[in-house]
C-alpha cells in the first residue's frame, strides 16, 4: 500500500511531525519558496493584468524533482506549510508542480507542532486558500512593481546599487525624520531640587514641585539657588497625604511584534536573530527523545487563546502559585481588527514544561526566548499586580515639595514574570506632622532631543502606524542595513548621509509612495484581498498608476547627483549648503561657493564639524591606499591627519594614546600609533585604577571590568 506524502518548509519541521504521524507517511522539506519571480527582470506582465511570472529557484530543480516523484507514488498528498500568507503561496505553487502526476492534494494547517494538533490538523484537510495565495500575490507584484522600477532611477540619479522599497523607504524615511529632529532640537536648561527629609528616624526624599500653589518651573540657577535657600529656612511640615490602592493587569500574550521588542530590551537580541529562535522552537527541538515542538506559530498579530491551552494553564496556576492568584474567569486581551482570528498568540504547547525544566535541553538563546514566551503566557491569566501607593504634599512656606512611596499588597502576576518589586515606603505622616531637612540637593539638566530608533521602538512604531507587518520587519532592519543606508551606534540606528539623500528624493518625486497613511493603507487592502472583500488586480492597479505618473516626472524633474543634489550638509569654509556630486572617480561634496571638496563618506559629517588644530583650516575626507581618512585642506602645506578622538588614556601595548574610532561596526578604541602597534578594543573604557597593578582604567565586559595591561577582573559598579 502506497503512502500518503507531507510536505513542510524545513528540514527541523519533518522531522518533528515524522515522529507523530508515524510508517504511513512520507514527509519531504521543500527548504523554503520552490517559486519566485526572476530576480534580473520586473518578472510582471503589466500589460497582461499584472500577471505574476513565477519559475522555479534557480538550485532547486532537483527539490521539486524529489518532491514530484514522491507525489506521483503517494496515494495522497497534504501541504503543510506555514499558515501564513507565504506559506499558503508556497503550498500553491507546490500544488502546481505535483497536480499533474496525483491530483488528490489537501491543505492542512499547523498553529502549533504537537502530537494532537497535527492529528487534528489532518482530520480536518481543507484546500489552499486562494484568497491568502492572492494577497501574497499582490504584495510581492507591488514590492517587485516599487523597486524595480523605481531602483533604476536612483541609479541614473544617484549612484549604481542603490535600492528603493514599497516598506523599506518609508521605514528609512522614519529613521531620517527622527534624525532631523534631532539636529533640529535645541536643549533647554532647567533644575531640579531634592530634598532628603525625615520623620523621627525614617528618612525619604521629596522633589521640589510647586512655588505658590502654581507648578514651579526653574531655568536658571539663580532662582534655584533662591529656592534651596527658601526650603531651608523654612519651617517644614506636611500638607497632605493620599493613599490610594492601585490594580496593574498582566499584559497579554506575546504576538509577533511584542516578541521582538521584548527579547531585544531584554537580552538585545536583533528581530531577525529572535525570529530564527523562535522558528526553531516551534518547528521542534530535540529533547532528549525526538523533537518537540515547544511554542506555537510564532507569526501571529492575534491575542486569542485556546480554550484548551487556557484550561491548562490556569490549572498549572492554582497547583503552583496557589489559588489565591487564578482570577475566577478566564483573562481576555482583545486583538486589532486586523488580526488574523485563526491564528492564536505565541505560547509554550505544553505550558507544563517550565523553562527550568529544559535548562541544559536548549540553547542559552533558545532558553531565554522560551522562558520570555512561558512567562508571559502564564502571567497573562493571573491576577493583577496590586499596591499601595501614597503620595504626600509638603509645604515650606511658599515652597511645595512632593514625596511618592509604594508598598505591595499582593504580587499577582509578576510572581510568574519574577519582575522584582522595590517597595519605597514612607514612614507614617499626617497633616500637619513637623519634618527635619537632612539635606537638600539641586541638579543643573538639559531637555534631550528624541531618542534615536533601536529595532524594539522601530518595530513599535512601524506596527503604531500600520507599516508592513510584524513578520516583515526582520528583513526591511535588514535590508537597511546592507545598502548603507543606515548603521548602528550603541545599538540606535542612525542614517547615513546617503539614506538621508536618497529619502529627500524620494519624498520630493513619489509623495504617495513615501507617505505613511498611504503605505498603512495599502496594508489594510492586503487583508481585504485575504478576507476576499477585494480584488488583488485592482489594488496593484491603483498603485501602479500612481507610480507610473510619478515615474515618468521623476526621471524629468528629480535632481541628479551630475548637476548637484542638496546634501543637508554645511561648508565648513563658509556655511554654504553642500552639493553631492558625481564624477568618474565616484561620488563627492562639493560646496557651490568657496569650492570646499570632501571624498563621499560617512567620515565627512565628522570632518566637517572640526577645524585643523594645527592651522585652523577645514578638515576633508580624503582616500589613500588604506581607505579613507580625515586630513587638513591646505595639505601639502599642513600635514595634519586626523586618527581619531584621544581618550587621554595610555595603551596598554606600547605607550601611545587610546583613540576613540569608527569602524564598519560601529565605534571601537585603538591606539594612536596604528598601523605600528594594532591595539583595539570594542569594550569602553572606564577610568578606574587597576588595584593590581596601578594601570589608568580598565574595561567594562558586560557586569565585569577588565583591566587591559594585567587581566585583573572584578565585578563592575556603576
Amino acid at each position: 500500500m502506497s503512502k500518503k506524502l507531507v510536505i513542510v518548509e524545513s528540514p527541523a519541521k519533518a522531522r518533528t511531525i515524522s515522529k507523530y504521524l508515524g510508517n504511513g507517511y512520507i514527509v519531504k522539506a521543500s527548504r523554503g519558496h520552490i517559486k519566485d519571480l526572476p530576480r534580473k527582470e520586473l518578472g510582471v506582465e503589466i500589460e497582461n493584468e499584472f500577471k505574476p511570472d513565477y519559475s522555479v529557484i534557480p538550485g532547486k530543480e532537483k527539490i521539486v524533482e524529489e518532491i514530484k516523484r514522491a507525489g506521483e507514488k503517494s496515494s495522497s498528498v497534504f501541504l503543510a506549510t506555514d499558515p501564513d500568507r507565504e506559506g499558503e503561496a508556497i503550498s500553491y505553487h507546490l500544488k502546481e508542480e505535483i497536480e499533474p502526476v496525483n491530483n488528490d492534494i489537501f491543505r492542512v494547517l499547523f498553529y502549533e507542532i504537537t502530537e494532537s494538533a497535527v492529528k487534528e490538523s489532518f482530520s480536518k484537510a481543507g484546500n489552499v486558500d486562494m484568497n491568502r495565495v492572492r494577497a501574497q500575490w499582490a504584495r510581492r507584484v507591488l514590492d517587485r512593481l516599487v523597486g524595480y522600477l523605481i531602483s533604476p532611477l536612483l541609479w541614473k540619479k544617484v549612484k549604481w546599487g542603490l535600492s528603493a522599497g514599497r516598506v523599506q523607504s518609508v521605514a528609512l524615511r522614519m529613521i531620517c525624520e527622527r534624525e532631523e529632529e534631532r539636529e533640529a532640537f535645541v536643549p533647554e536648561e532647567y533644575w531640579t531640587i531634592e530634598a532628603v527629609l525625615k520623620k523621627g528616624k525614617q528618612q525619604f526624599k521629596a522633589k521640589l514641585t510647586k512655588k505658590d500653589g502654581k507648578k514651579f518651573k526653574i531655568n536658571s540657577e539663580e532662582k534655584a539657588k533662591r529656592a534651596e535657600e527658601g526650603i531651608r529656612s523654612s519651617d517644614i511640615k506636611v500638607l497632605s497625604t493620599k493613599k490610594e490602592l492601585k490594580k496593574r493587569k498582566a499584559s497579554p500574550p506575546l504576538i509577533t511584534s511584542t516578541l521582538q521588542q521584548e527579547a531585544f530590551r531584554s537580552f538585545k537580541f536583533p528581530v531577525k536573530k529572535t525570529m530564527g529562535i523562535a522558528q526553531r522552537l516551534y518547528e521542534g527541538v530535540d529533547l532528549g527523545d525526538g523533537p518537540v515542538g515547544l511554542i506555537t506559530y510564532m507569526r501571529t498579530d492575534s491575542y486569542r487563546v485556546s480554550p484548551q491551552a487556557v484550561n491548562s494553564v490556569r490549572k498549572l496556576i492554582k497547583e503552583d502559585f496557589g489559588e489565591d492568584y487564578l482570577p475566577s474567569r478566564e483573562n481576555k486581551f482583545a486583538s486589532r481588527k486586523t488580526a488574523q482570528g485563526a491564528h492564536e498568540a505565541i505560547r509554550p504547547t505544553y505550558v507544563n514544561l517550565n523553562p527550568d525544566s529544559l535548562r541544559g535541553k536548549l540553547s542559552p538563546e533558545a532558553q531565554k526566548i522560551y522562558s520570555l514566551v512561558w512567562k508571559r503566557f502564564v502571567a497573562s491569566q493571573m491576577k493583577p499586580y496590586v499596591f499601595e501607593e501614597t503620595k504626600v504634599e509638603i509645604e515650606a512656606e511658599e515652597y511645595v515639595l512632593e514625596a511618592e512611596g509604594i508598598r505591595t499588597v499582593f504580587p499577582g502576576y509578576r510572581k510568574a514574570t519574577g519582575e522584582s518589586v522595590r517597595d519605597n515606603e514612607l514612614p507614617h505622616l499626617e497633616e500637619g506632622d513637623s519634618l527635619f531637612l537632612v539635606s537638600i540637593k539641586k541638579e543643573k539638566k538639559s531637555t534631550q532631543p528624541p531618542p534615536r530608533y533601536t529595532e524594539a521602538s522601530l518595530v513599535k512604531e512601524l506596527e503604531a502606524r500600520g507599516i508592513g507587518r510584524p513578520s516583515t520587519y526582520a528583513s526591511i532592519i535588514s535590508t537597511l542595513q546592507d545598502r548603507t543606508y543606515v548603521y548602528k551606534e550603541e545599538r540606535k540606528f542612525v542614517p547615513t548621509i546617503l539614506g538621508m539623500i536618497v529619502v529627500r528624493l524620494l519624498k520630493g518625486s513619489f509623495p504617495d509612495i513615501m507617505n505613511y497613511k498611504y503605505t498603512s493603507g495599502i496594508e489594510e487592502e492586503l487583508d481585504q484581498v485575504e478576507m476576499g472583500e477585494k480584488n488583488w488586480k485592482d489594488v496593484v492597479s491603483h498603485l501602479y498608476s500612481k507610480l507610473k505618473d510619478f515615474l515618468d516626472a521623476a526621471y524629468e524633474k528629480m535632481p541628479s547627483v551630475t548637476e548637484g543634489v542638496k546634501s543637508g550638509l554645511k561648508c565648513p569654509s563658509c556655511g554654504e549648503e553642500l552639493l553631492l556630486k558625481r564624477s568618474r572617480f565616484g561620488l563627492y561634496f562639493q560646496c557651490p561657493s568657496c569650492g570646499y571638496k570632501a571624498q563621499f563618506s560617512s567620515l565627512v559629517k565628522l570632518a566637517i564639524s572640526m577645524k585643523c588644530p594645527k592651522c585652523g583650516a577645514p578638515l576633508t575626507v580624503k582616500r589613500g591606499k588604506k581607505g579613507e581618512f580625515i586630513a587638513c585642506t591646505r595639505y601639502p602645506e599642513c600635514d595634519y591627519i586626523y586618527k581619531g578622538e584621544e581618550e587621554g588614556l595610555p595603551c596598554p601595548k606600547c605607550g601611545g594614546h587610546l583613540v576613540r574610532r569608527r569602524g564598519k561596526r560601529g565605534y571601537f578604541y585603538g591606539c594612536s600609533n596604528y598601523p605600528r602597534c594594532r591595539f583595539t578594543t570594542n569594550h569602553t573604557p572606564v577610568r578606574k585604577k587597576c588595584p593590581k597593578c596601578g594601570f589608568p582604567y580598565m574595561l567594562r565586559k558586560k557586569d565585569k571590568l577588565v583591566c587591559p595591561k594585567c587581566g585583573h577582573e572584578e565585578e563592575y559598579e556603576k
